[in-house]
């Protein structure tokens, strides 16, 4: 009976790990911030939960053992990279070149929700599940916890994993709240100016990855 009965610490640290995960300036987080200053708090929410979403999914296959998914990854590590450095070059262009907007609805329109964005949910997981450095690290995080807390069951692990998503996300909505409170005070100018500045990013981290596979390649 006891073993049906999760640790209760569980919780707490995976929500920190949670918050510490998605906190880091990173390709999705740079897209994740751009989306809430140029769209407000359900902008930022959507792509912040395309990049929970890919997080939870790789912490779920760590946590329930699925060593295949790591070994599959670490082989065909170079491919999955190839694959998320292009991905990220071209949404760096498209946002490098795109118009600026700054989406604020008007009186007689209603505020915008959630699904007025949903398109972003699966751009930002797909960036995430396709970051190879992600996917390892995520199960070299999950491997570490166990220096702080025992996960020995499967209900333990999902509600790690719930914790941990709960903490990313939790993240996210206070960001994007911060970010929503303030963005009215940015012009267009700006708006242009930070889209350049993350499309840059984006296609430096893209270009980065690309060109740490062909250096290999050449070395081997």
């Amino acid at each position: 009976m006891l073993s049906y009965i999760p640790n209760p610490l569980i919780i707490p640290v995976g929500l920190i790990v949670g918050m510490l995960i998605a906190a880091p300036v990173g390709p999705v987080n740079v897209l994740c911030i751009q989306r809430a200053i140029e769209r407000g708090f359900w902008g930022g929410i959507a792509a912040g939960i395309g990049s929970v979403a890919g997080d939870a999914l790789i912490a779920l296959c760590a946590g329930l053992g699925v060593g295949s998914i790591s070994g599959v990854v670490e082989t065909h590590r170079a491919v999955i990279q190839v694959i998320g450095g292009l991905a990220l070059v071209v949404f760096g262009l498209r946002l490098y070149f795109s118009a600026p907007r700054l989406k604020v609805a008007s009186e007689d329109e209603p505020p915008a929700r959630l699904k007025d964005f949903v398109w972003d949910i699966p751009q930002t997981f797909f960036l995430t599940i396709t970051n190879p450095g992600a996917v390892l690290g995520l199960f070299a995080v999950f491997g570490g916890i166990s220096t702080f807390v025992e996960v020995h069951s499967t209900i333990d692990v999902l509600l790690l994993v719930a914790a941990i998503a709960s903490g990313s996300m939790l993240w996210w909505v206070t960001l994007s709240n911060l970010i929503g409170r303030y963005r009215h005070h940015i012009n267009l100018r700006a708006i242009n100016i930070v889209n350049r500045i993350a499309g840059l990013l984006l296609a430096i981290f893209g270009a980065v990855l690309i060109a740490e596979v062909i250096w290999k390649a050449g070395h081997f």
